[in-house]
């Protein structure tokens, strides 16, 4: 078994706990997926953009194949897992590989509390379904006492991929958390007026 994980660059950013379905149709990535169903092990998801390929991705872990088509194309549905360091990457293969460090939040020191407040979460989870509310969806449902609540609120919306980055590499949970309420609370007054636009 090789050690090197398979990696999927894509123009998103997968957060832990963050369901993501996707359509495999490139030859090289129909061979990966295959080969990842085949051994039951997860691929790596990176953001690609201009700038290139970010270091800090999620594994992705393959939950179901929802569809197969003749020629080989597949939809399948994944959910991201695990945060890891791209090392090394390894391109001998037709679809990228590499050698990679997963990380863990870091312990924190005493002026910085480990978990976050419970104001901060009820204030987290109040924002979120307002803006669920403002996009006219449903807010999902959460679990408020999950170790990464911040991944699951920054997942359950569309928000910019370079915060949704920058989330991923933050190691403290109740730094990335007040993240997400400071960030929420600055765009939903521009979600307020043009909701409030439309329904005028």
């Amino acid at each position: 078994m090789s050690s090197l994980l398979p990696i999927f660059p894509l123009e998103l950013v997968l957060l832990p706990g963050a369901a993501l379905p996707l359509h495999i149709f490139e030859p090289r990535y129909k061979e990966m997926i295959t080969e990842c169903l085949a051994q039951k092990k997860p691929f790596g998801v990176v953001r690609a953009s201009d700038e290139g390929v970010a270091d800090i991705g999620c594994t992705a872990e393959i939950v179901s194949v929802t569809k197969k088509y003749d020629d080989g194309r597949m939809d399948i549905l994944t959910r991201g897992v695990e945060r890891f360091e791209v090392l090394e990457v390894n391109q001998d293969r037709s679809f990228w590989q590499a050698e990679i460090a997963l990380l863990q939040d870091e312990n924190e020191d005493e002026d910085e509390p480990a978990h976050p407040t419970a104001e901060t979460i009820t204030q987290a989870v109040r924002l979120q379904a307002e803006i669920a509310k403002l996009a006219g969806t449903e807010p999902v449902g959460l679990d408020e006492h999950a170790a990464t609540l911040s991944f699951l609120l920054a997942g359950s919306l569309p928000l910019d991929l370079d915060f949704k980055q920058s989330l991923l590499s933050t190691l403290s949970e109740a730094k990335r958390l007040q993240a997400v309420v400071d960030y929420l609370e600055a765009i939903l007054p521009g979600l307020r007026r043009a909701a409030k636009a439309r329904w005028n």
